[in-house]
């Protein structure tokens, strides 16, 4: 499962990812489209490839929603009250979508994603504005979809197809490529078969789906050739990847990061998100052996209670967590880890929650994703009755934060004073100066005071200052810019 809530993490991702992504289609006259995006890492990469089957059927962008023909909100479920925060941006664009016909012109308007997957018909039910609902296993069906909305049908489309999507999607143009910029998701598995009891991904991105190593490889040279040095590979349950590879044999996830490893111009490999019952020794093994692969592990735990993991049915026990934590220290010494947390959980009392707290401070933790439980329809914790009251949960969410604040602080102070290769991939929106800004191998952002000429630049940065999300640095005049994964 990916995260949706980075506390202790970087300004730009808290309160979860959301970007505008734009396209246009252009037959006869010329149309345009804009794709909003919320949610985790998968719903960009999922907007991206949208953007870039619309462009083979003439799509063109657009950042301005008043002025597009198609409409389509990339939605995700994770969050607490997402599906009426879907319904109330719908509301936003009737009025848009009203003001077009008054002018002559048209507006279709789609659902797509998480939401769209477990709402189905609902959502024409509530918001008939609306003309396309379909899920995140159908966005390469767009073609087809398009044409029948256009016809004045209402499509809802929420099947979990057979067929290979990732096949069916279009090569990105270079151009295309060129405007991700130096660091690019790609999604490499889908889906999950765990079945966590407060989980809705299996009934939204269905059972896990692996592509071929061969397919993944060729996106990633077309990728490098564009100029990204860094790919990020996505997947509910990254770890559990076993797509077909060379001469037919299955591959797991550390033969897939050796396969992209070898590719000239890729210099960072990072992958989320993982399941500890997925960590397999060869994976841990390749964290000490691929210099490419960072430093750098999110892997969930979510409680240090066996009874309440039990209850979470996350199929393994606390000490089996700290033992894989230890064999990954000892294949990776400097490595990073990040991990999400739920607290209040049903029926988790203060012995639980201190179980939690014991496992924080055995383990250490660079970065956490932490949270209250809020139950989610149509899941058996939904169904469980002893709920844990909210006052109790915010209090264990406020300990938790604050020991996971201090780790964090800690992890951060001891990188003043040394020099780290930063991407510079990011504007810092708090500065006024222009400050730049990336992802340190580590997973810290570190933003730095630096001319716009070294943007999409691999740069020396000598850490100076620490905020409470990331860190602040200079260029290093004295060393030379890094060419790769030097640390």
């Amino acid at each position: 499962m990916l995260p949706y809530r980075l506390l202790h993490l970087s300004e730009e991702f808290e309160g979860g990812l959301m970007s505008d992504v734009n396209v246009t289609v252009t037959s006869s006259f010329e149309r345009k489209v804009f794709i909003r995006t919320y949610g985790c890492q998968m719903n960009v990469y999922d907007s991206d490839r949208m953007s870039d089957l619309l462009e083979k059927c003439g799509y063109h962008t657009t950042v301005v929603p008043e002025e597009a023909d198609l409409v389509i909100l990339n939605t995700c479920h994770i969050r607490e009250k997402a599906t009426e925060r879907i319904y109330s941006e719908v509301d936003d664009f009737r009025a848009i979508k009203q003001k077009r016909f008054a002018d002559g012109q048209s507006m279709l308007i789609a659902v797509a994603g998480c939401v769209a997957q477990a709402e189905g018909e609902e959502i024409l039910h509530r918001a008939p504005v609306v003309d396309m609902v379909f899920g995140p296993q159908l966005y390469h069906r767009l073609p087809d979809l398009l044409e029948r909305a256009g016809r004045g049908e209402k499509v809802v489309e929420l099947d979990f197809t057979a067929e290979d999507k990732f096949a069916s999607l279009p090569k990105a143009s270079q151009s295309a490529l060129k405007s991700r910029g130096r660091s690019a998701f790609l999604t490499v598995q889908e889906g999950c078969d765990k079945f966590c009891t407060f989980c809705v991904v299996p009934y939204t991105r269905g059972m896990e789906v692996s592509r071929p190593v061969a397919d993944i490889v060729e996106e990633a040279r077309g990728l490098a050739e564009s100029g990204v040095v860094e790919i990020v590979l996505l997947g509910q349950n990254v770890n559990a990847y076993h797509g077909i590879g060379p001469h037919g044999r299955t591959s797991d996830l550390a033969d897939l990061l050796g396969h992209l490893a070898a590719l000239s111009g890729i210099s960072y490999l990072r992958y989320v998100t993982s399941h500890p019952s997925d960590m397999s020794e060869s994976l841990i093994a390749a964290h000490g052996s691929l210099p490419e692969l960072v430093p750098y592990l999110h892997l969930p735990v979510q409680s240090g209670s066996d009874r309440i993991l039990n209850g979470m049915n996350r199929k393994y026990s606390a000490q089996q967590y700290v033992d894989i934590i230890g064999r990954l220290r000892i294949s990776r010494p400097d490595i990073a880890l990040a991990s999400d947390f739920i607290v209040g959980f049903p029926g988790e009392s203060d012995t639980d929650f201190e179980a939690t707290m014991s496992l924080v401070r055995e383990v250490g933790f660079a970065q956490a994703y932490s949270f209250r439980y809020s139950a989610r329809p149509g899941t058996p914790a939904a169904r469980m009755k002893a709920i844990v009251p909210e006052p109790v949960k915010k209090e264990r969410l406020a300990a938790l934060q604050g020991e996971l604040s201090r780790q964090q602080w800690s992890f951060n102070e001891a990188f003043m004073g040394r020099v780290l290769p930063i991407l510079l991939d990011r504007n810092d929106r708090r500065s006024a100066s222009g400050r730049l800004g990336g992802r340190s191998p580590y997973g810290q952002t570190v933003y730095v005071d630096a001319p716009a000429s070294l943007y999409g630049c691999v740069c020396p940065v000598r850490i100076t200052g620490i905020r409470p999300n990331g860190l602040l640095g200079v260029i290093d005049e004295v060393s030379s810019p890094f060419g790769g994964p030097a640390l």
